[in-house]
């Protein structure tokens, strides 16, 4: 036997539509506009082919690229930006290699460029000879300059304008004939009598021009002309005991 239950209507509340009762409010993420029937997104639109043009590789457009020659032109040379100038170098070589007419005025402006390579030959030829004397040219050279520097300076007092760096120019490029000296000491035999005169010939061709360079171009030298060429007749040679021995 059967019972029968007695259901109760269902009301919905729109009205009768029973799917919208079951529709359910998404939520929207924080921070986000509503979306609307006819979602658009003005901030990303964009065209298809100003995008397809921008992505395509192409190369870079200088404007002006004839002006790029020209600046590398006006670049002066690279030894001149260095501080190196070969012309000068050579006049004052020249000027050394005639012990009688020294140019005093070639070696006003002082520069560390020659000696620097005349030092270095010097130390190639010794080499060739079978010694290692870099360090010993170099730091002998130092003292020399500072040796000739106190002494000039002692000897003219408040009036001596001889500066380091213009004695150690000076030192530097008198040491040509020591550097002669040196090559031709490589075809002489090792201790004999040709090595001992080419060497005091060598050595008095580089105290002459260094005296005068030191007489002429500093102030009151002159009247101290014998201490000073005694001082550098020293220093060259010491030099020469290097070549000889």
């Amino acid at each position: 036997m059967s019972r029968e239950f007695n259901v109760p209507p269902v009301v919905f509340p729109s009205g009768g539509n029973p799917g919208a009762a079951v529709q359910q409010r998404r939520p929207t993420a924080p921070f986000q506009p509503p979306r609307s029937a006819n979602p658009s997104i003005p901030f990303m639109s964009f065209d298809a082919a100003s995008a397809a043009a921008s992505t395509s590789f192409s190369a870079p457009q200088f404007g002006n690229t004839v002006g790029i020659g020209s600046v590398f032109e006006d670049e002066p040379p690279l030894l001149e930006e260095l501080g190196i100038n070969t012309r000068q170098i050579w006049s004052k070589t020249v000027s050394i290699l005639n012990p009688f007419r020294v140019k005093p005025d070639l070696h006003e402006d002082a520069d560390l460029s020659g000696p620097f390579l005349f030092l270095l030959a010097f130390g190639l030829f010794q080499l060739l000879a079978g010694k290692l004397h870099f360090g010993i040219i170099l730091g002998w050279v130092t003292m020399a300059a500072l040796f000739l520097y106190v002494v000039f300076n002692m000897l003219a007092g408040r009036n001596g304008n001889l500066d380091l760096y213009r004695c150690l120019s000076l030192v530097g490029y008198c040491m040509l004939p020591m550097v002669i000296l040196s090559a031709i000491a490589l075809f002489l035999p090792q201790g004999g009598v040709g090595i001992f005169l080419m060497a005091g010939v060598f050595v008095i061709w580089s105290t002459r021009v260094c005296t005068r360079l030191l007489v002429e171009l500093a102030s009151c030298g002159d009247e101290h002309r014998g201490l000073i060429a005694y001082a550098c007749f020293l220093v060259y040679m010491l030099f020469s005991l290097l070549v000889i021995f």
